[in-house]
Order: structure tokens, then C-alpha cells, then sequence
């Protein structure tokens, strides 16, 4: 019997409630399955996702769909240049005892202590404000006064950013960008699917979606997800695949320095391998495959690269990067 063998019941487990979440959500949704998968296996690496769309093609209602499903607490965030530290994270107040007239202070938690939180035009914000998400997003707390105040488990932010409005905006930090493990584009809904949106919400109001897992076996499955198996060749790809995008590689090809600036840093491999695993149990099976890892990594890498300004006069994506450096591999 193989080595991971035992493993299938466990990631039989694993699909099983994806496939619930997907199911619950689905009278509130229409299309965006693969939006949705993104996000729910974002959910179970316990790791941030970044959304980009246009308004209008569901991106907050999935997220709070999302945490409704899993059974978790959710806080959304409207991101404004006017936004402080202490508006997301919270802040101590002063409170006095009516028996003896003592005084005490007392941390007020923000709407960052939720298990997922939504922070909607999370660009909007200044430098200040970022830095305490940034604190929040790597370490788990936040630090109000001197004093850190631990955030719930699972905590995953999933947030949101408008690509045509730039007036106002702040571009996010690469620091930042590089925490998120995914960066999920948002596409319009193709005709039949916007006719059938149409239909849902201009009739009867959408019934209520009920929990389907519980936070016990949400944390289950997320330690499920860290245990699948990886082949030696396949982490190996991960590797191989990130480092060609950095243009003083030795690994990279010719063509990438005309086009990249920087290539992406090793928190990029880990997502990828991470991201790999969790496809693979979503999905019911034994160990991470290199079509995992190919489906993924425009996902994992588009964020992370930074474009030369050739690249961009051209009109060359970062997903067009990332397509040419997995023709060039063994991926």
C-alpha cells in the first residue's frame, strides 16, 4: 500500500464539504463557480485571497456567502482615504465603575476580529491603515496601545479591488500584494447567466443560506489540506517555476528581463505548493499533481510579478508572463 493511501478518506472529507459550501451558496450565486472555488480553497490554506472586478459581478455577496456557509463570523470593511488604524483594528476606552468611581480602560475589538473579513476597495486607504491590515493578515493580532490582541482562527481576509476607478486609490505595497495567496480576477457572467441574475433578484427576495459545516470541521479539513502528500518533482516545479520568473536567474529565460522588473520571492512557491494540495483535496484525491500546479499559477504569480514598462506599453499581462514561463518548463 502506498504512503498515501490512507489519506484518501480524509480528502474524500474535504470534498465532501466543498462540495456542500458549493451547493449552499449556489441560490444566491449564479456562475462564478470558479471564483468560488478559488476563494473556499484560499479559506482552507488559511490563507488571504484578493478579488479584481469590475462593480457589479457579485465580489462582496460571495465572500459573505462564504463565511455564511462555513458557519464563520464576518466583518466587512468599506475602505476610505479617510480610513484610520484604529477604525479597523479597535481601540481602548476609558470606563468608570459607578460603585467606587475607579477607572479602567478597556480594549473596543474592530471589525477586524472576524474569522472572514471582507475588506471591500481594500486600495482606498492610506499607507497608516495598511500597515495594521498588513500586521493582521501576517501575525494573526493586532497591536493597540502597546498591547497585542489575538484575532480568531481561522482569520482570512478576502478582499476586494476595482480596476478601472484609480482616482483616489493607494497601490497596494508589494510587501502586502505578497501575502495574498491568490489573486482572483472577476470576470463578467457570460448572457444566460446575467438573464438568470436578472431573474433572482428582481422577484422574490433569495432565501437565507443556512451553515453547513461547523468550525471544528473547517479546522479539520484545513489540517487535512496541510497533510496531502507532495511529490519531491512536483515541489520541485513549484520552485523551478517561481524562480524562472526573476529576471537575474540563471534559470529565467532570454525573453524575461525585457519584460519583468522583479520576479517573485519564495512565499510564491509556498502558496503554489499550498494551493496545489488543497485542489487536490477538494477534489477527493490522494496527492498534489503538476496539473494542479499548472491551473493555479497565474493565480499565485500575477500579483507578484512586477511588469516592465516595455510590458506594459505592449499590453502584456502579468498572466501572459506566466503562461510563457510554464511553456518554457517542466510544468
Amino acid at each position: 500500500m502506498s504512503a498515501s493511501a490512507p489519506l484518501q478518506p480524509a480528502t474524500a472529507e474535504v470534498a465532501q464539504l466543498a462540495d456542500q459550501v458549493m451547493r449552499a451558496v449556489a441560490p444566491q450565486i449564479v456562475g462564478q463557480q470558479e471564483t468560488l472555488h478559488r476563494l473556499l480553497l484560499g479559506v482552507l490554506c488559511g490563507g488571504h485571497c484578493l478579488l479584481e472586478g469590475v462593480p457589479g459581478v457579485a465580489k462582496t455577496l460571495m465572500v459573505k456567502s462564504l463565511a455564511e456557509a462555513l458557519g464563520l463570523s464576518f466583518g466587512r470593511i468599506q475602505f476610505t482615504p479617510d480610513l484610520m488604524p484604529t477604525d479597523i483594528t479597535g481601540t481602548d476606552v476609558l470606563e468608570e465603575n459607578p460603585a467606587d468611581g475607579s477607572r479602567h480602560t478597556r480594549f473596543l475589538p474592530g471589525p477586524l476580529f472576524a474569522e472572514v473579513l471582507l475588506a471591500d476597495e481594500i486600495n482606498r486607504s492610506p499607507p497608516k491603515t495598511q500597515s495594521a491590515l498588513l500586521e493582521a493578515m501576517q501575525e494573526g493580532h493586532v497591536t493597540v496601545g502597546g498591547k497585542r490582541h489575538l484575532l480568531p482562527t481561522p482569520f482570512v481576509t478576502l478582499a476586494t479591488q476595482n480596476p478601472i476607478e484609480q482616482e483616489g486609490t493607494y497601490p497596494l505595497p508589494e510587501g502586502q500584494r505578497d501575502r495574498f495567496l491568490l489573486m482572483i480576477d472577476v470576470g463578467y457572467p457570460s448572457r444566460e447567466e446575467e438573464l438568470e441574475v436578472v431573474r433572482r433578484t428582481t422577484s422574490e427576495p433569495l432565501p437565507p443560506i443556512a451553515a453547513v459545516a461547523s468550525r471544528d470541521a473547517l479546522r479539520a479539513a484545513m489540517r487535512i489540506v496541510r497533510a496531502v502528500p507532495i511529490a519531491e518533482h512536483i515541489l520541485a516545479a513549484c520552485v523551478d517555476l517561481v524562480r524562472r520568473s526573476r529576471p537575474d536567474d540563471a534559470a529565467a529565460p532570454a525573453w524575461l528581463p525585457r519584460l519583468v522588473r522583479w520576479g517573485c520571492g519564495p512565499r510564491a512557491s509556498q502558496a503554489l505548493a499550498m494551493a496545489a494540495k488543497a485542489a487536490a483535496a477538494m477534489e477527493g484525491r490522494p496527492a498534489a499533481e503538476l496539473g494542479d500546479v499548472r491551473r493555479l499559477a497565474a493565480g499565485v504569480l500575477r500579483h507578484r510579478l512586477v511588469l516592465s514598462f516595455e510590458a506594459e506599453a505592449e499590453g502584456i499581462t502579468a498572466d501572459h508572463v506566466v503562461e510563457r514561463l510554464l511553456e518554457t518548463g517542466n510544468v
